[in-house]
């Protein structure tokens, strides 16, 4: 069975006691049984909530954009949660895309997905770095499309 270090992601050999990527100490305990268990695991997989996309896009809309507030919130903390990267949390991202009159939006655009790409690149999943195609989006007022493709990369790492 594989073994993978539980700060990077990367595969590491049996019976090593530091990842030779990221140098994080592997050290190993004993169970009740008196038998030696690594520290380390294969994270696969990321305890997220998966969000129906169009469900989202309707509350949105029926409740005024409150809902979408909410969504733009959720999105970067479990972002950052994904990435292991210590961002700024959703709520101080939504109170700085408001002091900054929508200019920090652009910043958080780009930022999503290069946070995404690199939790694809950690977890193996299928996502790309899309930070340009957000920004771009997001320049020309399609901010809705940028929350679907975001929600999307992050229904990945639920399943």
């Amino acid at each position: 069975m594989a073994r993978f270090c539980p700060n990077c992601g990367n595969e590491v050999a049996e019976g090593s006691n530091f990842c030779t990527k990221c140098g994080t100490n592997l050290g190993s305990t004993n169970n009740e049984n008196g038998s030696t268990v690594n520290n380390y695991n294969n994270q696969n997989n990321v305890n997220l909530p998966t969000r129906n996309i169009v469900t989202c896009i309707l509350l949105s809309f029926i409740t005024c954009g409150i809902y979408g507030i909410y969504w733009f919130i959720v999105m970067t903390d479990e972002a950052n949660m994904v990435s292991d990267e210590q961002g700024a949390s959703g709520g101080m991202a939504f109170l700085f895309t408001i002091l900054t009159c929508g200019i920090y939006a652009l910043y958080w655009n780009y930022k999503m997905g290069q946070k995404l790409y690199q939790a694809g690149q950690k977890y193996n999943k299928p996502v790309g770095d899309n930070s340009v195609l957000y920004l771009l989006l997001a320049i020309f007022g399609l901010s809705i499309v940028n929350y679907c493709l975001i929600q999307s990369d992050l229904n990945r790492f639920s399943k």
